[in-house]
């Protein structure tokens, strides 16, 4: 078995300190995505460059307190890269690649456009830009999951409040016509809804911090594991963690019948 965990810290340092490593050394997860670092290097403590079982690695934001991506893996990659090509996003922390044989994991951390209308802009950008990259790796030969904060919902079982949000970023037609693409013609599959095809709120994976959306599970999902064909067949089990918080999303563990170590 194979067990992917992806998870967006808010914060690396934050999730820390709310217990995220005990809990994911408890999963038996060979590999774990994280997103939204929000941290540099140096930033980093000895432990989280170093977690225990893991070999940890990290592509951070230029800027400060920003973006960045991570992934924890209990067996070492033969290869691992972190660059797409865009002097734009690169900067941002955006990608990381580890590569295991005929299998590649990605974590990558889409922009959010909901802060303003320059960066819904920036998330166009970026749309477009790893378009053909997805596809391609689609392409490859490789077997490849991607994990994912994409910071789209997909569907209206996709969030509690859909009607509402028709015309916010996270929910506007080109975004979501963009991952129907992606699902129809571009070589991936959405694994949790192969498996859940019908679950509205236990699929949620993020909850906004104002007023009372984590209460209320006013939620959106976002957090997703786009995978190739022949490994998202294999999948068996999809479930989102909520028993404890590490941050204002929950992890997304999916487990696949496929050898890592074969």
């Amino acid at each position: 078995m194979l067990r992917i965990i992806t998870l967006n810290l808010n914060g690396i340092r934050s999730a820390w300190r709310k217990g995220v490593l005990p809990w994911a050394s408890a999963q038996n997860a060979d590999i774990i995505c994280l997103q939204e670092l929000k941290a540099q290097h140096a930033d980093l403590s000895e432990e989280m460059q170093a977690p225990d079982g893991f070999h940890a690695y990290y592509r951070c934001a230029e800027k400060k307190g920003y973006s960045g991506v991570g992934l924890w893996c209990r067996k070492k990659p033969e290869r691992v890269s972190d660059m797409l090509g865009s002097s734009e996003f690169d900067a941002e922390g955006r990608y990381l690649r580890a590569d295991f044989g005929k299998l590649s994991i990605v974590s990558l951390y889409q922009p959010s456009g909901s802060s303003s209308e320059s960066r819904q802009e920036a998330k166009y950008r970026f749309m477009a830009f790893i378009d053909p990259h997805l596809r391609a790796l689609a392409r490859s030969g490789q077997e490849v999951i991607v994990c994912a904060d994409w910071n789209i919902a997909h569907q209206e079982i996709d969030l509690r409040n859909w009607r509402s949000n028709r015309k916010n970023s996270g929910f506007l037609p080109a975004e979501r016509a963009w991952v129907s693409r992606l699902l129809d013609d571009g070589g991936w599959c959405d694994v949790y809804r192969q498996l859940h095809p019908t679950i509205g709120e236990e699929g949620y994976t993020w909850w906004s911090n104002r007023g009372q959306a984590w209460a209320n599970n006013v939620g959106w999902r976002l957090d997703y594991q786009l995978a190739t064909a022949a490994i998202a067949a294999t999948a068996t089990n999809a479930a989102v963690y909520k028993q404890q918080r590490f941050s204002d999303h929950a992890p997304l563990t999916i487990d696949y019948n496929f050898d890592l170590h074969g």
